[in-house]
């Protein structure tokens, strides 16, 4: 909100009204909780699973793998103290053998915002055969990995919804037609004329 709606709240008696200065594209890049006729909109914090384990790039590279195993997950996020991504382990590289993480890490992975809208987002994935990528906030903290797998379900899902939703609607108005026949033979008979929808 802007300092002068701010302002403006905390006038009218609201005691707890904090101004949120980064705005609105960081919000929602941070994947954070929206209202409104926007936020039904599929994105990558739809379907974004958010509790990958994590390691640190000192640690030994024996915990990382551990740390994946005990997770039931495919990769291990290497983060800073701050949560900021700094690579991941994964496939070869989480079984190296190494001793340090640092040293067998895939530095610097592709990252996305959550704010990233899902259908266009899968089209590229598609594209270029990715099957997952890793969704920073704007500072490049870790939230989580986008399957690609998850977000084609989750489209299809509302893909099938919207149908039935539109299904619907045009059988309401079906029977609204008619109910409107059904009244206007009605009204004909009653004035003694005959209807002729």
């Amino acid at each position: 909100m802007s300092a002068r709606a701010a302002w403006r709240l905390e006038g009218l008696g609201f005691a707890d009204v904090y101004r949120y200065a980064a705005g609105k594209a960081d919000w929602l890049a941070a994947g954070l909780p929206t209202e409104g006729p926007g936020a039904a909109r599929l994105r990558a914090s739809s379907v974004v699973r958010r509790d990958p384990p994590t390691c640190r790039p000192n640690d030994p590279a024996e915990e990382a793998v551990r740390a994946a195993e005990e997770a039931a997950w495919p990769v291990c996020m290497v983060v800073n103290e701050a949560g900021v991504v700094l690579g991941r382990l994964r496939g070869e590289r989480l079984r190296s053998g190494a001793e340090r993480v640092e040293d067998v890490m895939e530095e610097g992975p592709t990252t996305i915002r959550a704010s990233e809208d899902l259908a266009p987002l899968v089209e590229r994935m598609q594209r270029r055969k990715v099957a997952s990528i890793v969704v920073t906030d704007p500072d490049s903290r870790l939230i989580g990995i986008l399957y690609r797998e998850d977000a084609e379900r989750a489209l299809v899902r509302a893909e099938h919804e919207r149908l039935q939703t539109k299904e619907r609607s045009q059988l309401s108005f079906l029977r609204h037609d008619d109910q409107t026949v059904a009244l206007g033979e009605a009204t004909a008979r009653a004035i003694g004329i005959t209807y002729n929808p």
